[in-house]
């Protein structure tokens, strides 16, 4: 288990025995959930390219529309933000101010960090360091990355796993974990990816299990329950991806109970972040349907599993 990950921790009275047998107890116990809510900012990429939305405002978007206390960052809407400590701090107080967690950084567009020429692989790792420098100022846990290579399976594994080891040794020393997403090609295949991870090997490397991510290529798709599975033991964050919903509230693509029982089935007991990605209704109530379904598997799954 991540030592990020939330525990059930319970209340003790310092009462003497005697006592407490006639003083009743000051406080209730109180139990944590069996998984806490996220909210991850491409939920709102219309919104933040469409300039309807500033970076700076989405931990208020967060917390105020939504009731969710813990965000999670994507670098392209900061781009050119990562090494400005005086923006970073902006965001870092706002989100401060309400009360607000600020859980990873998504990293896209640095490079390949399995690329199959040496030298590129140590920029891209390189190219990585100023995000993992910002999460950590930010006070995330993590920095989510790509695993992106070429060349036959078992190369893809090495070259990944060698990339993906450089940048870990690199964020162990600010107390981040680095995290990788199935997010196309042989990360979106649980095998591969899970045999990268074992290559690896380091305990502030793991994955970010996306409930829909795991088209490999064209129409190959790899089963997501599976991958899914395969990818929990070494999960830092999942990422709750949903598109169009029934008129249950239930997503057409993903079984969320099904899908929460693998998640908890593996002890996590962490953030699972909203990621809506559908189009045809408006993102904000994507999101918040998306949280209402979350809150109810919750709820229902609650007894067994505290």
């Amino acid at each position: 288990m991540p030592a990020f990950s939330s525990r059930r921790f319970f209340l003790k009275s310092a009462l003497a025995a005697g006592c407490a047998l006639a003083v009743p107890p000051l406080f209730a116990a109180e139990e944590a959930p069996i998984f806490r809510i996220s909210l991850a900012q491409w939920s709102l990429h219309r919104e933040l390219k469409g300039g309807k939305l500033d970076n700076l405002d989405f931990a208020k978007v967060a917390k105020e529309e939504f009731g969710i206390d813990a965000i999670e960052y994507v670098n392209q809407f900061f781009k050119d933000k990562a090494k400005d400590e005086g923006y970073l701090g902006q965001m870092k107080q706002r989100a401060a101010d309400l009360g607000v967690k600020s859980v990873l950084i998504m990293v896209d567009g640095e490079g390949a960090l399995g690329d199959a020429d040496t030298k590129k692989r140590a920029q891209t790792v390189d190219n990585h360091k100023k995000w993992v420098e910002a999460a950590a100022f930010l006070g995330c846990h993590a920095v989510r990355v790509n695993a992106q290579s070429s060349g036959s399976f078992e190369e893809q594994i090495e070259r990944a796993a060698d990339g993906l080891r450089q940048l870990t040794e690199f964020a162990e020393g600010h107390n981040l974990s680095v995290i990788v997403e199935n997010h196309g090609g042989l990360s979106s295949n649980g095998t591969w990816l899970s045999s990268v991870m074992q290559k690896v090997d380091h305990p502030h490397c793991g994955t970010l299990p996306d409930f829909g991510n795991f088209r490999i290529q064209g129409d190959e798709w790899y089963d997501r329950y599976k991958g899914v599975e395969e990818l929990m033991p070494f999960a830092h964050a999942v990422s709750a991806k949903s598109h169009d919903f029934d008129d249950n509230g239930n997503e057409t693509r993903t079984d969320y109970t099904r899908m929460m029982k693998i998640v908890l089935d593996a002890g996590y007991r962490g953030y699972v972040g909203i990621e809506y990605e559908g189009s045809q209704i408006p993102e904000r109530e994507g999101i918040q349907k998306t949280k209402a379904l979350l809150e109810r598997v919750r709820t229902e799954l609650t007894p067994a599993y505290s």
